[in-house]
């Protein structure tokens, strides 16, 4: 009777042991939903919701949680992420200088970072982040093809002070050494997220006369800098990056922004892409569903984003799963091996090819430069 008792318990035991390796995945998250960088987290928010709630026969357990656009905030979610709410991968931020602080917290824990900016990290310190927005090196390869054929030989760069600005014009200027020597900055100037003018830095560029003025600047922050360019008489060509690729640059810019050269990941005009563009059948799914939940033109850069996550961990956790159990160290390192080793894969945004020595991913068939005409985007 005894011995059949501590069978009972022990079966128990082993049941309560492997019932807790059949847990939810924990995905966690952490978006600027306030501050200067809202307008890039709201829509990755608003997409987070459009997820399933399962991945096979496991179900998603989602925590979002606000950063305000504050590193440090950053690193306090992710640090909470991690040890009480036992994440089993962070997707985060949208704001550069967010994700790049976030990375080392979710390295030292062992932890996947899905970054959805273009954050640079030192050498051998993106070994648990990979990005899923473009690397500016390949955004710039496809502007600067576009400069060429416009015949454009001297560049202004105007861009923020921070990871991103400064990020945007080494990747510029080292890729234009390579494919478009003849390309050159002339006149660079800076400024904050936080800024509500830049008027003297305005003044400088217009002042250099380049053939084309380069904004380094995200979502509705972007069309601030671009009017006071043009009110300050500049007649030249204006090129915005891939974060500007928003309604809000259109709106808030209004006719100012008419003209506008935008490099683009290609979820924003599904529609307009070629049949042979890979991404087109994403794109029209991302574009239909989002909009369809939140209206005509609510489209944007960052959202899609937010609905390529779901294809990466509808890729990687059926394999991860072969190997390891959620809410384990072993899981989260399954996780990691999987997105090194998936191979070729077409999301929304463009084309990802992950491994181990290359955590960026995206190749240089990604970048589509789009014309701002009657207040709409144009596939130049």
């Amino acid at each position: 009777m005894y011995q059949h008792r501590i069978k009972k318990l022990a079966a128990a035991a082993l049941f309560a042991l492997t019932g807790s390796a059949h847990a939810d995945i924990v995905i966690g998250v952490s978006l600027p939903l306030t501050g200067p960088a809202s307008g890039l987290g709201i829509p990755v928010a608003n997409a987070i919701k459009l997820w399933p709630s399962k991945i096979g026969s496991e179900t998603l357990k989602v925590i979002v949680l606000d950063d305000a656009t504050d590193p440090t905030k950053g690193v306090q979610n992710s640090n909470r992420l991690t040890t009480e709410e036992h994440a089993d991968l962070v997707v985060g931020s949208a704001a550069t200088p967010v994700a790049i602080a976030m990375a080392a917290p979710l390295a030292e824990s062992g932890t996947v970072q899905l970054m959805l900016s273009p954050g640079m990290l030192a050498p051998g310190k993106d070994a648990w982040t990979f990005r899923l927005a473009q690397a500016n090196a390949v955004m710039a390869h496809a502007m600067l093809l576009h400069m060429k054929a416009q015949g454009i030989k001297t560049v202004g760069f105007l861009g923020y002070t921070d990871a991103y600005g400064e990020s945007w014009l080494k990747d510029f200027q080292a890729e234009a050494a390579a494919i478009a020597p003849t390309i050159k900055v002339v006149a660079s100037e800076r400024f904050a997220r936080s800024d509500t003018a830049v008027t003297g830095q305005a003044l400088k560029l217009v002042a250099a006369n380049p053939d084309a003025i380069l904004i380094a600047a995200s979502g509705s922050g972007a069309a601030m800098p671009h009017k006071s360019v043009i009110e300050r008489g500049y007649k030249g060509k204006i090129y915005q990056t891939h974060a500007a690729a928003s309604r809000d640059l259109m709106r808030i810019g209004g006719k100012d922004v008419e003209g506008a050269f935008v490099v683009s990941g290609p979820a924003v005009v599904a529609e307009q892409l070629a049949a042979t563009n890979p991404s087109k059948a994403l794109a029209m799914d991302y574009v239909q569903k989002y909009e369809k939940a939140y209206g005509p033109g609510s489209r944007n850069q960052f959202a899609a984003h937010g609905y390529d996550v779901t294809l990466l961990l509808e890729k990687i956790i059926p394999v991860a799963l072969k190997s390891a159990k959620p809410g384990t160290p072993e899981f989260r390192t399954a996780l990691r091996n999987a997105l090194e080793s998936m191979g070729r894969t077409v999301v929304s945004q463009g084309v990802l090819a992950y491994s181990k020595d290359n955590h960026w991913g995206f190749t240089n068939e990604t970048g589509v430069m789009l014309k701002v005409v009657n207040g709409d985007w144009k596939v130049e």
